[in-house]
Formats: C-alpha cells, structure tokens, sequence
C-alpha cells in the first residue's frame, strides 16, 4: 500500500479526487496570471517573440555565450514543443512526463499505472529508445504531428529512434489525459538526456520518479529548480524504496522540497517489491497515484488549472529570460562593432598611406628617380632645378634628350615601384586586423575559422595590384594620346612621344596634391617634377596640364581604393556573414514586453 508523507510541521498536501498540484513558491507571485492565455493576441505574441530568438543567433564567442545559445534554444524548443502548440489547444488531454534518474523505475510504474506492458523497461543502460505517449483512444486525435512535439515522428511500434514518439492507445487510460514515458535525465547518453529535457519541458504535469538510492543526486534536483521556477505543476513520486526506510527517506525529500520551493507538491511513495512476471507493480502500490491522475482527468476544472498553470509559468519565465537573450545580441553588436572597426582602422591607414606616398614625391626616389634623370637628362639643368624655379619654357624643352627607350624603363620603373608601394601596405593592413581580431576572444574564433591566413595579402593581391598599375598607366596614356589628339602633328609633340609625355604625366602625379605641385624645393626628386610639369605645359599649356594631373590622380586613388575594399572584404565578409545584430536586441525586449502587458492586462481584466 502507498503512502504520502507527512514531515511534523512541514505538510505535504494530500491528493484527493479534485486536487490539482500547486504551483511552485518561486519570488514571482504571478504564475497564475494569463486567465485567457488562449488569446489570438497572446498567440501572435508568442510565435513573434519565437521569430525574434530564432533572429539571435549569437555567432560571435563572446564570454558566457555557450550558455546563452543553450538558454535560448531552450527557450525556442519550448515554444515550438509546448507553449505555441498547448496554447493553440488548450482543450487538448493533459499531458503527464513521466521522468527521472536512471534505475528508478519509470518505465515498470508506467507499465503499472496503464496496468499492463505499453513501455519496456531498460535491462541494459543506457537504453536508446524513442518515448512512448500513452492515450485514450478516443484522444488519439490530439496528438498527431502537428501537435505537442511537432518535430518528433510519430510511429506505432518500439523503436530505437529517438527522433520518434510511439503513441500506444489504450482502454484503460481515462479520457483527457495521456501519460508519456521519458528517456533518463542523467542517462550518460547525450542524445536521451536532450530528449528528457526537452519532454519534460513540453509536460503540463511532471510525474518525477526517483529512488532511494538516487532521490538526493544533483541533476534531478536541477530539473525540479527549473520547475519551480517557472511554477510547472510537479508531483514526486518515490520509488524503490525499501520498508524500513521509507519513512526516513520520504521525510528527508519532503524537507528537500520545501526548502527548494516545492513543498506544495504531492509526495508519493513506491515501496521496493519483487517484481512477478507480469513485470507490473502490485495495483496497490500504484492505486493512490492511478486515482489522483483519474481525478484530475475526470474533473475538467482541475485539469485545466494544471494546464494553466504550467503553461503560464512557462510564458511568464520564457519572457523573463528573453531580456538575457537580449543582453547576449547587445553584446554580440559591440563585439561584432570593434571588430569591424580594428579592420577598418587597418585598412584606411594603409589606404591613406598608400596614397600620400604616390603624392608627396616619395616615389620619386631611387630606380624612379634614375629612370626620369635618365629620360630628361641630368647636368645643368637638373642642377639649375634645385636652385631656382623660374624658367623659360623654351629652355626646359630644348634640354629634354629623352629617348623612347628611356621612356620606357621608367614606365617600368614607376610600375615597379607602385607595385612594391602596394604589397607593402597591404600586408601591413593584413597584420594590424589580424592583431586587433586576435585581441578578442571572438575575433580568434573567427581567425581560426576562417579558411585562409588572413595575416598576409590574399594570394592573388600581387596580380590584382601589377593589374592595376597596368591599367592605370594604360589610363595615362589614353588621356595624353586624346588631350593630344591635335597636336600630334607639333614638333614637340613629335619630339616626346605619346610615351614621353604619359611618363611625365605620371611623375608630375607622384608630386600632387589637390592641383597643385608640391616638393620643388626638396631637391632632385622634386625638381625632376617640375620639369615634369614644365615639359607637359610646354605641349598642352598649364590648365590642360592641372586637369589631366587631377585626372590621372583621381583615376590612381579609386584603383587604389578599390585594391584595398577586396583586401578589407576578406574580413568584413566573414563579418557580414553573421547577420546584423543591430536591432535585435531591442527586438527580443519589445517580443518580451508585449508578452508581459498581454499577461497583465489579461490579469486584470
């Protein structure tokens, strides 16, 4: 015969025909709000607020961020498993989970309840197999696929997979109110430890069953604090026990549950008997659990008060735990933000560099520098540069002795060394990104998955830079063979070449800032310059010469720029593939706040 127990001073309520399990004594005293939960409006709510956590991925390692994913696929298998269906069938049987510890007994108390063999109990642990819901058979038709635990399928025999529910339809289960049986909780089996939560989280009663030997183990008791959090309708069941400690255990639990927020929750014991071949508990072992069930299916009120209640602390605690999702986003944007911004930083400063050195005469220096002395002629002229400015144009023209040749290697010349000037910064930029990434945990996963060495210039960066250089000097020459369209019959025209000229254009150029010449009064590189210009102002006149500089140089910087966006795009991409963050956070708080004005209001009313 069973007994509940009874702890001097500490009740633990008795079961009767019309009791339904009080909710838990957790801080918030709200648990029966939501008297029409079943409101369109409260439902259009819900299945927004699931929209908004499927939203927040949180890709990004952020510190804490394992927990969060797990806390809001939790919160997402609930409302998909539970919340979203129970709400859109709130008539639907009350559905009692029975879970807990491996060993203590689910599956035979199952067996015996139902009175005989609908589930079969575990030899071997850990057992593989898919849950079993067991049902009237006149309810048969509330527990189809598009109902309670959409995702597993529905079959009619035992079978290992765990993706599955086996629905077994018997006579002697009373109408509105189906029993299932659940993998272990602390099953040592990944996979059914998943299953367990996630069937016990889609429960509108948890039938608990543990045992002497396991009633004070850790995870059953995490399982039981999640309960009273969320106020989930919780009867203990206490198998396997033998005589002579029953009444020693049983006090100890109920004390357990009291100080853990549980204490109105029905306490009942399962004394430890052999089993006969039959493999069913004695009828009176089970009887005061069997006719508590029945009460609650037979009395529609109680029924619904579990349902209720359970099923409003489940939208009241997933809309609290929201805010902690949300917290996660807000956290993810900063993350994705700095980021963004190291690599950013990374790549303007090498895109601004890259450009002032094409324009403060940096590189007209060195092999540049002996190509055009060469091209022009070094002597009195070049030494006259470094002294004085002013020149007759006739002068500058006459002492040019340039030769196509000449013109030629410094076309290579400035090829080479804008090349040199571009692989350069771009493996500079490539290192300070990395840098600012690898200073964030976040970044360093994303650096480890990244597929390629993002330290160094992409592979082809060398090609896409000698290709636009390439194009660039073709670019020059097209503008000084049309700019010189009627002039090409001059004798000066002649005498340079469309050649000359565009390797002149290029050095007046590597010397110019916002039109005008700058550097000719840093010697040689920057009287090589204004030769340059001088030479071109000889054949096209000064304001032509300011326009195709501006042009020359416009055309230079958007090549540049361009080389460096695909460097930059190597790491914004893996960025961008993220998703934006920006939003959902105050995304999943508005999802979160409506659900709480809609409970309010609905309390109120």
């Amino acid at each position: 015969m069973t007994d509940e127990t009874h702890v001097e001073g500490e009740p633990t309520p008795q079961p009767d025909s019309t009791q339904a399990p009080a909710e838990g004594t957790s801080a918030d005293s709200e648990a029966t709000a939501l008297p029409s939960v079943e409101s369109t409006q409260m439902l259009t709510a819900l299945v927004q607020l699931r929209g908004a956590l499927l939203a927040a991925e949180l890709p990004l390692e952020t510190p804490g961020v394992a927990d969060d994913r797990t806390s809001r696929r939790e919160m997402v298998s609930q409302l998909e498993d539970y919340v979203i269906p129970r709400l859109m069938t709130i008539e639907a049987p009350m559905l009692a989970v029975v879970g807990g510890s491996t060993g203590a007994g689910k599956s035979t108390l199952v067996n015996s309840l139902v009175g005989h063999r609908v589930t079969e109990p575990g030899v071997l642990r850990p057992t593989t197999r898919s849950p079993v819901l067991v049902h009237h058979p006149d309810d048969g038709h509330w527990f189809g696929q598009d109902r309670l635990l959409p995702d597993l399928e529905r079959v009619a025999v035992s079978t290992n997979d765990p993706a599955a529910l086996q629905l077994v339809s018997s006579e002697s289960m009373p109408q509105g109110l189906a029993i299932l049986d659940a993998p272990d909780i602390d099953s040592v089996e990944e996979r059914n430890r998943t299953l367990a939560a996630q069937l016990l989280a889609a429960a509108d009663l948890w039938l608990f069953v543990t045992s002497a030997a396991r009633y004070a183990d850790q995870v059953p008791w995490d399982f039981l604090r999640e309960a009273a959090e969320r106020s989930a309708a919780v009867a203990i069941v206490l198998d396997r026990t033998p005589d002579d400690a029953l009444e020693t255990v049983a006090t100890h639990l109920a004390r357990m549950l009291a100080s853990r927020g549980l204490k109105d929750s029905p306490l009942f014991t399962v004394p430890e008997r052999p089993l006969p071949p039959s493999g069913l508990l004695p009828g009176e072992a089970v009887a005061d659990i069997r006719e508590w069930l029945e009460s609650l299916a037979a009395d529609a009120e109680a029924r619904a008060g579990v349902v209720r209640q359970t099923l409003d602390g489940a939208i009241r605690t997933i809309a609290r735990r929201t805010h902690q999702i949300a917290d996660a986003e807000s956290e993810q944007a900063a993350a994705l933000e700095r980021l963004r911004t190291g690599v950013d930083k990374a790549y303007d400063d090498a895109t601004a560099q890259v450009l002032e050195a094409t324009a403060d005469g940096t590189l007209l220096r060195g092999e540049v520098l002996a190509r055009w002395q060469e091209f022009v002629g070094t002597g009195e002229l070049l030494k006259s540069l470094e002294n004085r400015v002013g020149w007759l144009r006739d002068r500058v023209v006459n002492a040019v002795k340039g030769k196509p040749q000449q013109a030629e290697r410094v076309t290579v010349a400035v090829e080479s060394g804008l090349e040199t000037l571009l692989m350069e910064h771009a493996e500079a930029a490539a290192e300070a990104a990395e840098a600012s990434w690898n200073s964030l945990g976040s970044g360093q996963a994303l650096l480890a998955d990244a597929g390629e060495d993002l330290s160094r210039a992409s592979r082809d960066f060398r090609r896409k830079a000698e290709r636009a250089v390439r194009d660039w000097q073709g670019g020059v020459l097209d503008m000084v063979r049309t700019e010189g369209a009627d002039k090409r019959s001059t004798a000066r025209f002649l005498a340079y070449g469309v050649n000359g000229l565009s390797v002149a254009l290029m050095i007046v150029v590597f010397a110019h800032t916002g039109g005008m010449l700058v550097g000719a009064e840093v010697g040689v590189a920057g009287g090589g310059a204004l030769l340059g210009q001088k030479l071109l102002e000889a054949v096209f006149g000064d304001q032509a010469v300011r326009t195709l500089a501006a042009r020359a140089r416009r055309d230079l910087e958007q090549r540049v720029n361009e080389l460096f966006e695909s460097e930059r795009r190597r790491y914004t991409d893996l960025l961008d593939s993220l998703g934006n963050a920006a939003g959902a956070s105050e995304n999943l708080r508005q999802a979160a706040r409506r659900i709480d004005d809609l409970r309010f209001a609905q309390s109120s009313s």
